[in-house]
C-alpha cells in the first residue's frame, strides 16, 4: 500500500503515485492537503486500512511525517500494527527488513535528541528573555495601583465583590491580593 502527500516544493502528486505504483503499491492514497494542514483524511484512511503484514511505501521520507518526532511516532504506530515501513528513495529504509530494529531505534534515538535540543533551546530563550526583563505569561490583572484603590475601598466597608465591580477584576482576584505577598510587602512598607 502507498500513501503519497502534496508538496509545495517536491514532487507532484501525480509522480509520486508513479513512484510508489512502479515499487509494487497496488493501492496509493493520495493526500491532496500540504503538511501546512493538520487535517490528513487519506492518512487516515489508509492507517485504517494496513493489517498486519502489510507494507507502506512513500516515495520519499518528507511526504509522511512534518518532523523527526512525528515520523518516529508515525513508524511506532506501524510496528505496533506490525506493518512495515519502506521508502523508495531511501533503500536502506525498510523497517521490514533484516535491520528494521536498528532502523526503527535509529529513528527513536534521532527524536529524543530533537526533544532534548528543543527543550534546551527553549529554556535558553526563557532565560535570554528574563535577562532582557521579559517575564512572560498574563499581566498581572491586580497593579500595585488596584491593589491600594482596593485596600482603600476595603477599609470603607466595600464588600469584595463591590471592591472587584470597581476595579473590573474578579472576586477572588481581589480576596488573594488582599490576602496574598502583595499586602504582605504593602504592610511590611507601611
Amino acid at each position: 500500500m502507498g500513501y503519497a502527500r502534496e508538496s509545495t516544493f517536491g514532487p507532484s502528486l501525480e509522480d509520486q503515485v508513479q513512484v510508489l505504483k512502479a515499487a509494487g503499491a497496488v493501492d496509493v492514497y493520495e493526500e491532496r492537503a500540504t503538511g501546512a494542514t493538520e487535517l490528513r483524511g487519506q492518512w487516515e484512511a489508509c492507517f485504517e486500512a494496513l493489517k498486519p503484514g502489510d507494507s507502506l511505501l512513500v516515495s520519499d521520507l518528507t511526504r509522511l511525517g512534518r518532523s523527526t518526532s512525528d515520523l518516529v511516532g508515525i513508524i511506532a504506530l506501524l510496528a505496533e500494527r506490525s506493518v512495515s515501513f519502506r521508502v523508495v528513495a531511501e533503500p536502506w529504509l525498510d523497517t521490514g527488513g533484516e535491520h528494521g530494529r536498528v532502523i526503527l531505534g535509529l529513528f527513536e534515538s534521532i527524536a529524543n535528541y530533537e526533544r532534548s535540543r528543543l527543550s534546551e533551546r527553549t529554556t535558553v530563550g526563557l532565560a535570554a528573555a528574563r535577562a532582557r526583563g521579559r517575564l512572560g505569561g498574563r499581566p498581572p490583572a491586580m497593579t500595585p495601583h488596584k491593589l491600594e484603590a482596593a485596600r482603600n475601598l476595603r477599609s470603607k466597608k466595600m464588600t469584595l465583590s463591590e471592591i472587584a465591580d470597581t476595579l473590573g477584576v474578579s472576586t477572588s482576584t481581589v480576596a488573594r491580593a488582599l490576602s496574598g505577598p502583595l499586602q504582605a510587602a504593602a504592610d511590611r512598607r507601611a
